[in-house]
């Protein structure tokens, strides 16, 4: 990989002349930069586009190319993915459905607004892949269709597909009206089904792939994609709230359209992993989220946390007991102002903390918290905007290294605090990261970063970084360090000149 040549390809203030040049001696890595550029011109795509394949599908879901760009025949990959942005012809559609290439009609088939001819030649696909993925992102009608076909598989996908019309993933969760599947990836692969619930490494089924006739796992799969999808009406769905898989259990525990008596149910699940999802739940009332406050997962406690319709004094019940972090939590961003000033005034610093953690907070309010005594609470507010630079001195002189790096974040530190933060002793490592990546960082403190090694690359990449200096790190043994110094954008374009070939 040349370091210095993808660093250019990345530079901003690049010259068009020089991208030129830079396509003629692209590989994978270079191309891939140029790709990115926003100010690649479409010729400079076409040229782009013909150094190979991988590059053309980036440019095609970027925007760049055109059906007029792309010959299907020579660049199959890239007109499958204009294809499935929408902008492939369609006669495109109908060669590719006929390709004998799989993976290409396996893509084909989850490409949007395919013709009608294709949807059916591809319903009709003698390999299952293809046929389940058409089932996977097809019509309402199609899908319906395809919820009768005889292999459990292309079943399993439909009952994820969420254009699938709400009777017919009923159907698939009761089999009422459906004939049964005759085969499923178990079968196809042995002659007698049998349990398979340990693949050989070299084998291609689903780990836990398990068949004694009935195709079960392939069916337990499609029903916990039913009632994972919001398209199955939830009369349906409530009826496996006491099924004994855990994993069906756990896939209604988000569903919001569920009666209260299943909440209830679910509350009281063996699975920490069923009870924190209902806890998220913003659908669930304010009886069964007090019931779940007490409950002895954390990981259920946290997820309460969580939910944006947990009332306020369960939430800072909540705020010592579980870890939270500097997380703004949905709840605390939707307070009410007199909320707002409740939660200020909290005597628990936990609770202090989840408020400080909002950036539109009243200036008295955001400048009483900046005053805190609680360490955990001025890490929180240090990153607020409109923060004086006395107060975020205010907070270093009293906490040190502990409010350091979080105090470089600010959006409003000065270029002296930035200085400041770097000589602080003694020093903090993620400090120095900070401070390499603020807009308002000056060539003295970007210097001190350069001491630290993770700070490195972000500080050779800063524009105001001394010109010399960049020059120098363009050969730096850390091949990062060179290319984000060649990526620079007070690179010299005379120095860019010297670097192209």
């Amino acid at each position: 990989m040349n370091h210095i040549l993808c660093g250019l390809a990345a530079n901003p203030a690049l010259p068009s002349e020089l991208v030129d040049r830079l396509i003629t001696v692209a590989d994978d890595e270079i191309a891939t930069e140029l790709a990115a550029r926003p100010d690649l011109s479409h010729a400079q795509a076409l040229a782009l586009a013909a150094l190979g394949e991988g590059t053309a599908v980036h440019l095609a879901y970027e925007g760049r190319l055109t059906s007029a760009d792309i010959d299907p025949v020579a660049q199959p990959q890239a007109a499958l993915a204009l294809l499935d942005t929408g902008a492939g012809l369609p006669e495109w559609a109908r060669r590719f459905a006929a390709d004998p290439v799989i993976e290409r009609r396996e893509k084909l088939a989850a490409c949007p607004d395919l013709p009608p001819d294709v949807t059916d030649t591809l319903a009709a696909d003698s390999e299952i892949a293809v046929v389940a993925e058409l089932a996977l992102w097809t019509t309402p009608d199609m899908a319906a269709r395809l919820a009768r076909h005889p292999h459990a598989e292309v079943r399993r996908a439909v009952a994820a597909n969420e254009t699938t019309p709400p009777a017919v993933l009923e159907m698939l969760l009761t089999g009422d009206g459906l004939p049964p599947a005759l085969r499923c990836l178990v079968c196809d692969r042995e002659r007698t089904p049998t349990a398979h619930p340990h693949p050989h490494p070299a084998d291609d089924l689903p780990p836990g792939a398990f068949c004694t006739g009935s195709h079960e796992s392939t069916v337990h799969d499609m029903w916990r994609q039913a009632l994972s999808n919001p398209a199955t009406p939830a009369r349906a769905a409530a009826g496996f709230a006491g099924h004994s898989s855990a994993l069906l259990r756990w896939s209604l525990a988000a569903r919001p359209d569920l009666p209260p008596e299943v909440w209830g149910r679910l509350a009281d699940d063996p699975l920490p992993g069923t009870r924190a999802d209902l806890a998220e739940n913003p659908a669930v009332d304010a009886i069964h989220l007090r019931a779940l406050a007490t409950d002895v997962s954390p990981d259920v406690r946290r997820s309460l946390a969580h939910n944006p319709r947990v009332p306020l004094d369960l939430l800072t019940s909540l705020a010592g007991t579980v870890k939270i972090g500097a997380t703004l939590l949905p709840r605390i961003a939707a307070a009410s102002p007199a909320e707002v000033e409740s939660l200020a005034t909290s005597p628990d610093p936990a609770v202090r903390m989840l408020l400080a953690a909002r950036r539109d907070l009243p200036p008295g309010i955001r400048d009483a918290l900046a005053a805190d005594t609680d360490a955990k609470v001025l890490k929180s507010i240090a990153p607020h905007p409109g923060l004086s630079e006395a107060r975020l001195r205010d907070m270093i002189d009293r906490h040190g290294v502990r409010v350091l790096a979080k105090v470089a974040t600010n959006p409003d530190a000065s270029p002296s605090l930035l200085e400041h933060v770097t000589r602080h002793d003694p020093p903090v490592q993620k400090a120095f990261r900070e401070v390499a990546r603020h807009r308002n960082a000056t060539a003295t403190s970007l210097l001190a970063c350069l001491t630290d090694r993770r700070a490195r690359p972000l500080a050779a990449a800063h524009p105001s970084l001394p010109v010399p200096v960049i020059v120098e790190l363009l050969s730096d043994a850390e091949g990062r360090v060179a290319e984000a110094a060649a990526a620079n954008p007070s690179l010299p374009s005379a120095m860019m000149l010297k670097l192209t070939p």
